[in-house]
């Protein structure tokens, strides 16, 4: 087994378990926050104000099947 040092030390004063359970819970709860916020700012952003861009329809799907070359070029007929 290898001894490394410990994580977390308590070095004045002598606490509980429930203490030191708060403690720990404490900053894994903190911990978590902070990866939630990395994870977040990682993530790429959507404009709110691009969601009714015209462009977003210019790249539709080519239509497949008997006759797809018409609806693909004359779409109403």
């Amino acid at each position: 087994m290898s001894s490394r040092e410990p994580y977390l030390s308590i070095v004045k004063g002598d606490a509980t378990p429930e203490e030191i359970a708060a403690l720990v819970a404490a900053l894994a709860a903190q911990s978590a926050a902070r990866a939630a916020d990395a994870a977040r700012s990682a993530a790429p952003r959507t404009s709110l104000r691009n969601w009714r861009n015209p462009a977003h329809h210019l790249r539709v799907g080519l239509p497949r099947g008997p006759g797809a070359w018409r609806r693909a070029f004359f779409p109403g007929g």
